[in-house]
Protein backbone atom coordinates (compact mmCIF):
# COMPACT_ATOMS: atom_id res chain seq x y z
CA UNK A 1 0.00 0.00 0.00
CA UNK A 2 0.90 3.37 -0.84
CA UNK A 3 0.19 6.18 1.24
CA UNK A 4 0.52 9.87 1.85
CA UNK A 5 0.04 11.40 4.74
CA UNK A 6 -0.07 14.50 5.59
CA UNK A 7 1.29 15.93 8.74
CA UNK A 8 2.00 19.86 9.13
CA UNK A 9 0.60 22.66 7.88
CA UNK A 10 2.63 26.31 7.05
CA UNK A 11 0.59 29.38 5.88
CA UNK A 12 1.14 28.14 1.86
CA UNK A 13 2.91 24.93 2.72
CA UNK A 14 1.49 21.28 3.53
CA UNK A 15 4.25 18.34 4.40
CA UNK A 16 3.47 15.30 4.40
CA UNK A 17 4.98 11.66 4.94
CA UNK A 18 5.16 9.40 2.19
CA UNK A 19 5.20 5.30 3.00
CA UNK A 20 5.23 1.83 0.88
CA UNK A 21 4.09 -1.24 2.66
CA UNK A 22 4.00 0.89 6.42
CA UNK A 23 7.66 2.14 5.72
CA UNK A 24 8.93 5.88 5.46
CA UNK A 25 10.26 6.44 2.28
CA UNK A 26 10.20 10.21 1.79
CA UNK A 27 8.83 13.64 2.74
CA UNK A 28 6.26 15.29 0.43
CA UNK A 29 5.58 18.74 0.14
CA UNK A 30 2.71 20.72 -1.44
CA UNK A 31 0.83 23.79 -1.74
CA UNK A 32 -2.13 24.64 1.18
CA UNK A 33 -5.17 22.44 1.58
CA UNK A 34 -7.80 24.99 0.48
CA UNK A 35 -11.77 24.27 0.51
CA UNK A 36 -11.76 25.63 -3.23
CA UNK A 37 -8.77 24.71 -6.05
CA UNK A 38 -6.70 27.55 -7.14
CA UNK A 39 -4.89 26.26 -10.09
CA UNK A 40 -1.07 25.39 -9.33
CA UNK A 41 -1.86 26.61 -5.64
CA UNK A 42 -3.80 24.00 -4.28
CA UNK A 43 -2.89 20.01 -2.99
CA UNK A 44 -4.70 17.35 -4.20
CA UNK A 45 -7.74 16.30 -1.93
CA UNK A 46 -7.74 13.51 -0.05
CA UNK A 47 -8.70 10.24 -1.66
CA UNK A 48 -7.51 6.87 -3.72
CA UNK A 49 -5.85 7.69 -6.96
CA UNK A 50 -3.80 5.99 -9.58
CA UNK A 51 -0.32 6.23 -10.25
CA UNK A 52 1.28 6.14 -14.33
CA UNK A 53 3.87 6.90 -15.94
CA UNK A 54 3.07 10.06 -18.87
CA UNK A 55 5.54 10.40 -21.06
CA UNK A 56 3.95 13.56 -22.89
CA UNK A 57 4.00 16.22 -20.49
CA UNK A 58 6.66 18.93 -20.91
CA UNK A 59 8.61 18.13 -17.64
CA UNK A 60 9.01 14.37 -19.17
CA UNK A 61 12.12 15.66 -21.72
CA UNK A 62 13.60 17.76 -18.71
CA UNK A 63 13.57 14.59 -16.50
CA UNK A 64 15.13 12.49 -18.96
CA UNK A 65 17.87 14.24 -19.82
CA UNK A 66 18.66 13.89 -16.29
CA UNK A 67 17.97 10.85 -15.46
CA UNK A 68 19.01 8.83 -18.75
CA UNK A 69 17.21 5.18 -19.37
CA UNK A 70 16.24 4.83 -16.13
CA UNK A 71 13.17 7.39 -16.64
CA UNK A 72 10.37 5.94 -17.78
CA UNK A 73 8.18 8.51 -17.82
CA UNK A 74 6.76 11.35 -14.94
CA UNK A 75 4.88 9.57 -12.36
CA UNK A 76 1.48 11.02 -12.50
CA UNK A 77 -1.09 10.87 -9.54
CA UNK A 78 -4.12 10.65 -12.28
CA UNK A 79 -8.07 10.77 -11.46
CA UNK A 80 -7.83 13.61 -9.23
CA UNK A 81 -11.01 15.68 -9.45
CA UNK A 82 -10.04 19.53 -11.37
CA UNK A 83 -6.88 18.29 -11.13
CA UNK A 84 -4.01 17.16 -13.95
CA UNK A 85 -0.29 16.55 -15.01
CA UNK A 86 0.19 15.96 -11.13
CA UNK A 87 3.64 14.89 -10.55
CA UNK A 88 6.28 14.03 -8.69
CA UNK A 89 9.25 16.03 -8.61
CA UNK A 90 11.83 17.81 -7.45
CA UNK A 91 11.93 21.22 -5.52
CA UNK A 92 12.27 22.53 -2.07
CA UNK A 93 9.56 25.43 -1.74
CA UNK A 94 5.75 25.31 -1.95
CA UNK A 95 6.33 27.62 -4.80
CA UNK A 96 8.15 25.05 -6.93
CA UNK A 97 5.33 22.89 -6.69
CA UNK A 98 2.27 24.12 -9.29
CA UNK A 99 0.44 21.67 -7.14
CA UNK A 100 2.45 18.84 -7.52
CA UNK A 101 4.04 16.95 -4.52
CA UNK A 102 7.62 17.68 -4.05
CA UNK A 103 9.90 15.05 -2.45
CA UNK A 104 12.26 15.16 -0.06
CA UNK A 105 14.41 13.37 2.31
CA UNK A 106 14.47 16.09 5.14
CA UNK A 107 12.49 18.94 6.56
CA UNK A 108 13.10 22.52 8.18
CA UNK A 109 10.61 24.87 9.32
CA UNK A 110 11.33 29.13 7.67
CA UNK A 111 8.94 31.19 9.81
CA UNK A 112 5.45 29.83 9.22
CA UNK A 113 6.56 27.95 6.21
CA UNK A 114 7.73 24.33 5.72
CA UNK A 115 10.46 22.97 2.83
CA UNK A 116 11.97 19.74 1.51
CA UNK A 117 15.62 19.20 1.93
CA UNK A 118 17.56 16.82 -0.39
CA UNK A 119 15.45 16.74 -2.93
CA UNK A 120 17.18 15.07 -6.16
CA UNK A 121 18.26 12.29 -4.10
CA UNK A 122 14.24 11.52 -2.75
CA UNK A 123 13.49 11.65 -5.84
CA UNK A 124 15.66 9.35 -7.45
CA UNK A 125 14.65 6.73 -4.18
CA UNK A 126 10.73 7.43 -5.18
CA UNK A 127 11.15 7.32 -8.62
CA UNK A 128 12.61 3.50 -8.55
CA UNK A 129 10.61 2.16 -5.68
CA UNK A 130 7.27 3.72 -7.61
CA UNK A 131 8.06 2.76 -10.75
CA UNK A 132 8.15 -1.11 -9.81
CA UNK A 133 4.78 -0.72 -8.35
CA UNK A 134 3.56 0.89 -11.57
CA UNK A 135 5.07 -1.84 -13.70
CA UNK A 136 3.50 -4.51 -11.71
CA UNK A 137 0.08 -3.33 -12.52
CA UNK A 138 -0.57 -2.15 -8.78
CA UNK A 139 0.19 1.31 -8.00
CA UNK A 140 -2.59 3.30 -6.38
CA UNK A 141 -2.13 5.84 -3.38
CA UNK A 142 -4.33 6.91 -0.93
CA UNK A 143 -3.91 10.58 0.33
CA UNK A 144 -4.93 11.25 3.66
CA UNK A 145 -5.11 14.41 6.05
CA UNK A 146 -3.81 13.91 9.50
CA UNK A 147 -2.40 18.11 10.65
CA UNK A 148 -3.41 17.81 14.56
CA UNK A 149 -4.22 21.94 14.96
CA UNK A 150 -1.28 21.85 17.11
CA UNK A 151 0.78 21.04 13.97
CA UNK A 152 -0.27 24.28 11.87
CA UNK A 153 2.54 26.68 11.88
CA UNK A 154 0.63 29.99 11.90
CA UNK A 155 -0.82 28.87 15.70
Amino acid sequence: MIRMVRIRAGLNSTLSQLSINNIFICYLLEDKIREKKIKGKTCIPEGLYTLRFNQTAGMNQIYASKTGKTHLGMIEISGIPNFNLVFFHIGNRHQDTAGCPLTGSYYRIIGKEVEVLQSAQAYRTVYTLLSKYIQEGNAQIEVVNKIEESKHLWS
